[in-house]
């Protein structure tokens, strides 16, 4: 049987093997995940972010175990800083999550953010999309945990949690990052905290938030506590919002398409600036000052455009 067959058959290695290519790049990957999307797009797909040390992990180990009471099958996308030697995930499968490495109703992959300053791996769309045409119905994406730019996952999934905790002054770092306007539910984590209820009343006051008008859930991750409520707003909300997050998917699309593009673009020109006679001219002739960098753009643009010979 092909990847694709064994995939859709809801094999978990396949899944694994199809998300290990599609990280490679290259056609194979992409016209895979062309075959697949066929065959996807019923899985909730929900985005956990928030600030370092909120309890993120925790917390997603905790909503997986509510979703498999339900019987749903459920894909984990845990998005971690890349290695500087390998350039594989730092942190690798999470510890934390290690309650449901036997459960085969569960998929658990880490993949590496590999600099990307929201928070989110490239191959996680296709990644995405890749768990939902094999039949899982709730696709979990955790992101990095930066704290400045994780808005990237707003475009990506039907749901975006924020998790913050109380003590740790994470409203006012959530304001500065931006992750005020992004949540669709807003999660408190660790609500046996004293200051619990003082962060959601701060919260309330937040007007970038009140603008959201997202519910907000307290959470003890650890004892499980709020995590079924969790649950049920998360579902409710990508039954009221499924219409707007399909628009929503297809601006991320619109941005991801422009970075890819750019990010190719970028490479050729390089390879014509370093690659050959003419383009170390030109940097040396810009580097002397014979040669203004504004007139070598306009050449650059005209050998990519294949307007070289009419200059």
């Amino acid at each position: 049987m092909t990847l694709l067959g064994t995939l859709l058959a809801g094999e978990p290695r396949a899944l694994a093997r199809a998300i290990s290519l599609v990280e490679r790049g290259g056609p194979a990957g992409e016209k895979l995940v062309v075959q697949a999307s066929a065959h996807a797009g019923t899985a909730a797909i929900t985005g956990i972010t928030g600030p370092p040390g909120v309890g993120k992990s925790t917390l997603v180990g905790a909503l997986v175990r509510e979703l498999r009471t339900r019987d749903d099958r459920v894909a984990v996308l845990s998005v971690d800083p890349t290695s500087p030697f390998t350039g594989g995930a730092l942190l690798g499968d999470r510890i934390r999550l290690a309650d449901h490495f036997l459960d085969e109703a569960v998929f658990i992959r880490s993949l590496a953010s590999r600099g990307s300053l929201g928070g989110l791996a490239a191959a996680v769309r296709p990644a995405a999309l890749l768990a939902d045409a094999a039949g899982y119905s709730h696709v979990l994406i955790e992101t990095v945990g930066i704290g400045q730019a994780e808005v990237d996952i707003a475009g990506q999934a039907d749901t975006t949690v924020v998790v913050l905790m109380p003590g740790a002054g994470d409203t006012l770092q959530a304001i500065k990052a931006g992750l005020m306007e992004i949540p669709d539910v807003l999660v408190v984590n660790k609500a046996d905290h004293p200051r619990a209820d003082d962060l959601v009343r701060e919260l309330r006051r937040t007007a970038r938030f009140r603008a959201r008008n997202a519910p907000i859930v307290k959470t003890n991750a650890l004892t499980g506590d709020g995590v079924a409520e969790l649950a049920d707003v998360i579902a409710g909300h990508r039954s009221r919002e499924h219409g707007r997050r399909t628009a929503g998917r297809q601006t991320a699309a619109q941005r991801e398409i422009v970075r890819l593009a750019m990010d190719g673009l970028r490479v050729r020109i390089e390879r014509l600036l370093h690659g050959g006679d003419e383009g170390r001219a030109a940097l040396e002739a810009v580097a002397a000052g014979h040669r203004t960098p504004e007139s070598t753009a306009r050449w650059l643009i005209a050998e990519l455009t294949g307007e070289g010979g009419n200059r």
